[in-house]
């Protein structure tokens, strides 16, 4: 059956009582009249289609529209000819970006000629916004807007000048006569809809399929041009479907591959250009397979023809792991089963319709996704998986393809202790949902039966909460139902693989990597298919969400926004072996450490996508501002495009200390030198110490014991592993380990500890270092994590400072005076070389007497302790596994670099944790 896309009528009869479209007679076809579908070349059967609305009392003017009459069956006309079907048949669909301009429509039909396929059938959608203008032409006249005339002069001009660009000679004038025709003929439909204020849905249909129908017909003169010989099909007279729905329709195949046949055999090529998103209802009226139909028009053509494959042309690369506009590190899909495209689509992704996938499952044609403006991408092909893949293969790839999210949703809870085991309750619940019209999007029920929560899109929620309200509202008043709870704002994040349902520990990796992100998971979904996990999160948490369980699989980079709190001598030093090492934990170890933020206690420096750590010092210094904590952990915590913060102390500021709680709380990981915390005031070391073990954020701090030594790591690992501590004894300072391995032969104590403060073994104060603080600090922080509850009072400790000089006003006044102190250990330093000794200065944590002490105490010359050289630390472990002879760690105990290193090893052992490879 044709279908007019230039109704050829030269009389138009408007009055209240009707409205009709009169056919102009056509002299070749026995004076009959008829609608030709293309008036160039008439098809040779003969029909009727008659618009015809009545006016009846009491009855809108466009109630009663679109009556068709066949008149002669399509089987009737089917000549013995048929179309070959199979291998032979590439499909391809150029959507509306790849035809939007004429040198974009010229570029396409390059890729047609240069396709060495025997036979193709192109399926393409209009120009680029024509759709969006076609529906707005009919806002516009329902509407009584009078602008919808030069509305319509906007199109004609867009598709004129487009011809213009492409076509000449015949091919230009044939074309340009035709679109004067079309476009009189929809100023006259419009001028209908304008008078009656309403268009049918049948009357819209028709209008808006005029984009396709100029678009083929320009595509394939441009094909001509290029000396193929090329045939376009408006797909209205071969594509049957039947509307189930306002937004859905169902393809007839028989129906339509009979006129399939008949359509070939009149008009025979092995080029066909076919007109998307358009079909016809079983009674001929024009209609439209809906939005994303152009894709679906191509998917049943490719069925019906057995094609080997259809090619799809967008403006993407292929199918990507994740929307790379919140995951910037999302991959493109080589393949993807149709199960998982089904699934990615329906939960958001830009893939694919769900519907356009059915028709070529039947017969298992492939579907590749390709970027016409970027011709060397392989794309995606979506394919059914072959049976026999490589086992060791399957255990290497991912079980998760990718990741998809659906936002602006509001999560409906209905609970009462009356629902379980009560028959009809979800179909009642459902049945009230479908009388407003709300779509829902995800369904989970505990087996309890205690309550059912859905999600539903969030403009719809109020008129659902309604509906339940008053469907329920005797249940509610009697208490057998207990609420009706909405919950707004919020998202879905869905994992799609196939391979997740033969894959053990899926959903305990997903849910960790979000618990691990610090994000609450409101409501959970899972087929028995086991092909997606579905969960709903708050809508602020989704990018960061996603971008976390993105990382957590494998698929892209795992990233971690940092604060660096102090660029001082540690600080700074950190911040340069950021910046040597970041290419190469990238490359090869998949992390990617990006510093949002540098500060001082007087400037700090911000970025929202990371800062040049090559030039950070300048930008500290010329662009700083004014150093304010909190906004520099909002900004830091606050881009939603990296899931995981840490904020790292260098600093030795209790002030900055106390924030650890609060951060660790906010889902902030916390990585410090800075002693302050974990030896201040014990109840607020153990109130942080128990907030770290209940959530999911970390705390470490490994060099606030042993700089770059394993120290606490160590003493960790004999605790978990069930050893028992019984005795902790170290030298912990490796500027007192320098002082007391150099105070030696007849040198005095004031000559060695300056010296070393000249070679910066000491802090600018030397009391600071020779007041025993610093070690009583780290042997108390041993006791806690050893299981003791002591407080830095209930140390006694021996400083080094002798007591008239504490008061000195400045170094420089202490240095000056401290040889006059030199006698009283010269004395020791004496008395234990005739005994065989050396004096060390050290820290000890007494389990057994749950006691800790800071000393100068004498070792004999073959102790350990005694062989140090220069500023190493040595600890050593007595435990019960470890009693006759105690476990030792030594080395480098101070300095910049040594303690720089031992934070940065505590970042990337954060990373590990978060997902970061091993």
């Amino acid at each position: 059956m044709a279908f007019s896309s230039t109704i050829s009528s030269s009389r138009i009869v408007h009055s209240p009582a009707a409205l009709a479209y009169q056919s102009k007679p056509n002299n070749n076809q026995n004076n009959k009249k008829i609608f030709h579908c293309r008036s160039f070349s008439p098809l040779p059967f003969i029909s009727r289609l008659s618009y015809v609305s009545r006016r009846r009392k009491g009855e809108s003017l466009n109630k009663h529209i679109l009556a068709s009459v066949t008149d002669i069956s399509v089987d009737k006309l089917t000549e013995e000819a048929h179309i070959p079907k199979g291998q032979m048949w590439s499909v391809h669909k150029f959507g509306g970006t790849c035809v939007g301009t004429s040198q974009r429509i010229k570029n396409v039909g390059e890729i047609i000629v240069n396709d060495d396929t025997e036979r193709k059938l192109i399926v393409v959608s209009a120009m680029s916004k024509v759709t969006d203008m076609m529906y707005d032409l009919i806002y516009k006249a329902q509407s009584r807007n009078d602008s919808y005339l030069s509305a319509l002069d906007a199109v004609f001009e867009k598709h004129q000048l487009t011809a213009h660009d492409l076509l000449d000679g015949d091919e230009l004038s044939g074309f340009l006569s035709r679109l004067h025709h079309d476009i009189n003929n929809l100023k006259a439909m419009l001028r209908a809809i304008y008078i009656a204020g309403h268009a049918t849905e049948s009357f819209t249909d028709f209008v808006v399929g005029h984009g396709e129908l100029w678009s083929a017909q320009m595509l394939a003169a441009v094909v001509r041009k290029n000396g193929i010989d090329c045939k376009w099909m408006d797909t209205r007279e071969v594509l049957i479907v039947n509307p189930t729905s306002s937004n859905q329709v169902d393809p007839d195949f028989s129906e339509s591959e009979k006129r399939l046949e008949k359509w070939f055999s009149q008009s025979p090529s092995n080029t066909i250009i076919a007109t998307g998103f358009i079909a016809s209802t079983p009674d001929n009226i024009p209609t439209t397979l809906k939005r994303d139909g152009s894709d679906f028009s191509a998917a049943i053509m490719g069925a019906l023809l057995r094609a080997h494959q259809v090619t799809i042309w967008t403006d993407v690369d292929g199918v990507y792991s994740a929307d790379p506009r919140k995951v910037s590190e999302a991959v493109i899909l080589r393949t993807l089963s149709y199960q998982e495209a089904w699934e990615m689509s329906y939960f958001g992704a830009n893939v694919l319709h769900p519907r356009t996938i059915i028709p070529v499952m039947r017969y298992d044609i492939p579907i590749v996704i390709r970027n016409i403006f970027n011709l060397s991408a392989p794309g995606t092909m979506i394919c059914r998986p072959p049976v026999d893949e490589n086992e060791d293969e399957q255990i290497i790839d991912s079980p998760v393809k990718g990741f998809a999210t659906i936002d602006n949703l509001a999560l409906v809870n209905v609970e009462g202790t009356g629902m379980a085991g009560v028959p009809g309750t979800a179909n009642a619940i459902f049945g009230a949902v479908k009388d407003v019209g709300a779509n829902v999007i995800m369904i989970s029920q505990a087996s309890s039966e205690h309550s059912v929560c859905f999600a539903v899109p969030e403009k719809e929620v109020k008129a659902v909460a309604e509906a339940l309200e008053s469907k329920f509202r005797e249940a509610l008043n009697a208490g057998r139902l207990s609420q009706v709870a909405i919950v707004p704002n919020c998202s879905i994040l869905a994992a799609v693989g196939q391979k997740m349902a033969s894959t053990p520990g899926v959903s305990a990796t997903l849910f960790n990597a979000l618990a691990k992100a610090n994000i609450n998971i409101r409501a959970i979904a899972q087929g028995c298919s086991e092909y997606n996990i579905t969960v709903v999160l708050k809508r602020e948490d989704c990018i960061r969400a996603l971008r976390a369980v993105h990382s957590r699989f494998y698929l892209s980079r795992t990233t971690i926004a940092m604060g660096i709190i102090g660029p001082g001598l540690i600080g700074a030093t950190l911040l340069d072996q950021l910046r040597d090492q970041a290419a190469v934990l990238k490359e090869d170890f998949n992390i990617d450490l990006r510093v949002m933020g540098v500060t001082g206690s007087r400037t700090m420096v911000l970025s929202d996508t990371g800062i040049d750590l090559s030039t950070w010092r300048e930008l500290l210094k010329e662009k700083g501002e004014v150093a304010d904590l909190e906004k520099f952990t909002q900004l830091v915590h606050g881009n939603h495009f990296i899931p995981n913060t840490v904020l790292v102390d260098c600093t030795a500021d209790s002030n900055v200390a106390s924030c650890y709680h609060d951060w660790l709380r906010r889902g902030i990981h916390v990585i410090t030198p800075n002693k302050k915390a974990n030896s201040g005031p014990l109840d607020q070391y153990l109130k942080l110490r128990s907030l770290q073990r209940k959530s999911y954020t970390h705390y470490f701090y490994e060099a606030t014991v042993g700089a770059g030594l394993p120290i606490i790591s160590t003493l960790r690992g004999l605790l978990e592993t069930g050893d028992h501590i019984l005795r902790i004894e170290g030298i912990f300072s490796g500027t007192l380990s320098y002082l007391f391995n150099s105070f030696v032969g007849r040198r005095s104590f004031s000559e060695v500890v300056a010296e070393a403060k000249e070679a910066g073994y000491t802090e600018p104060d030397p009391r600071d270092d020779l007041s025993g603080t610093d070690v009583a600090r780290k042997v108390i922080i041993l006791a806690r994590e050893s299981g003791l509850k002591l407080e830095l009072s209930d140390l006694p400790v021996r400083s080094l400072v002798p007591e008239p000089l504490k008061a000195c006003a400045s170094a420089e006044e202490f240095m000056k005076q401290l040889p006059q102190f030199d006698e009283e250990l010269a004395k020791q330093r004496q008395e234990a070389e005739d005994a065989g000794e050396v004096l060390r200065y050290v820290g000890v944590v007494d389990a057994i007497n749950k006691e800790g002490r800071v000393e100068l105490r004498r070792y004999k010359k073959d102790h350990p302790f005694a062989q140090l050289s220069g500023s190493d630390n040595i600890i050593a472990f007595t435990t019960k596994r470890y009693k006759e002879q105690p476990l030792i760690v030594r080395g480098p105990g101070a300095g910049a670099q040594v303690t720089a290193g031992g934070i940065f090893s505590d970042i990337l052992r954060l990373a590990s944790y978060l997902g970061a490879p091993s």
